[in-house]
């Protein structure tokens, strides 16, 4: 995942966002949510789908605006006005998310099962977030999304945030499971 998105314009991201609020006011949608769009090569859009939710994407939206977003959904859910307006909001610098999975890439990306005998994630920092669930010693069962983590990196520039990326990758690491670790880098 990655925010902004590459060859978005001002112009672009105005209309894509009043499209999502004509979308939400269309059938009277109060609360957090995600609207998504298709983005064809002459720039034209189409709708694809609406989550009432956020997105499990959110973590690069919250890097480059410096919000916390899913305080704001607990805050609406209370009855609370949001805490900025659309056009209060800015974008500063670029991000990238990778989720890491307890899965076999050389396996067509099936899941695996297993303990964690080693996570040690990056250091998180300015730069660095790691959301996670799991620790050392946990199961990766049948049971759930094999999903071990988010590693969300942040920078002045897209090329900056990606080497951030690649270095976050190679710090991770991860035994007891299979992963994809190694295909992300």
């Amino acid at each position: 995942e990655e925010a902004p998105a590459p060859g978005m314009t001002e112009a672009l991201r105005t209309q894509m966002g009043e499209a999502a609020l004509q979308a939400a006011r269309a059938i009277a949608y109060e609360g957090a949510g995600t609207v998504e769009f298709l983005l064809d090569e002459d720039e034209s859009f189409y709708f694809m789908e609406m989550n009432t939710r956020l997105q499990v994407e959110h973590p690069v939206t919250e890097m480059i605006t410096g919000e916390d977003l899913v305080e704001w959904q607990i805050k609406v859910a209370q009855g609370e006005v949001l805490p900025k307006k659309q056009q209060e909001l800015t974008i500063n610098g670029h991000a990238f998310e990778a989720r890491l999975y307890a899965e076999d890439p050389d396996n067509g990306f099936l899941p695996e099962t297993g303990i964690l005998t080693e996570h040690t994630p990056p250091q998180p920092s300015h730069y660095v977030r790691v959301d996670t669930g799991v620790r050392c010693g946990d199961e990766v069962s049948v049971f759930y999304d094999p999903m071990i983590a988010k590693l969300i990196v942040w920078d002045e520039s897209r090329e900056r945030a990606l080497r951030r990326l690649a270095t976050a990758l190679r710090q991770y690491h991860i035994a007891g499971v299979t992963t994809n670790v190694d295909y992300l880098q």
